[in-house]
């Protein structure tokens, strides 16, 4: 049985508006370094590993993830299209493919990652 680990303050509630820029933090999984993604669509949070299905890179331009209507987050370097409540791959080469979800929680005007299995915060580079 793993320990969980401690949850992870990733912004104030606030700062993620529905369709907006998202907040990026950095992580590792099992192909090494990576980021993780936070971003606030139909007023919840959502977090996932920031890989595309289709190739393997970041998906967000300058912390932008969603297309310009807001309601699907796009890959900026091939324009595959993910619903951004599932993860689910809706458009694009990734066609069936999904992005990796993370444990999210919001409270008390906080976002938290709950990080589990393999993605795992960065260390810091203290």
């Amino acid at each position: 049985m793993t320990h969980a680990a401690s949850p992870i303050r990733v912004c104030d509630a606030q700062d993620l508006r529905n369709g907006g820029p998202g907040v990026k933090l950095p992580a590792t999984d099992s192909a090494g370094h990576s980021t993780v993604f936070f971003i606030r669509y139909q007023d919840r949070v959502y977090g996932y590993l920031n890989r595309c299905a289709h190739v393997g890179v970041e998906l967000d331009w300058e912390n932008s993830f969603f297309t310009r209507a807001g309601d699907r987050i796009m890959c900026a370097r091939h324009g595959a299209t993910y619903l951004p409540d599932t993860g689910v791959c809706d458009g694009g080469p990734c066609r069936n493919g999904r992005l990796t979800p993370l444990k999210v929680q919001e409270r008390d005007g906080t976002v938290y990652w709950l990080p589990e299995g393999k993605i795992q915060p960065a260390a810091s580079q203290g």
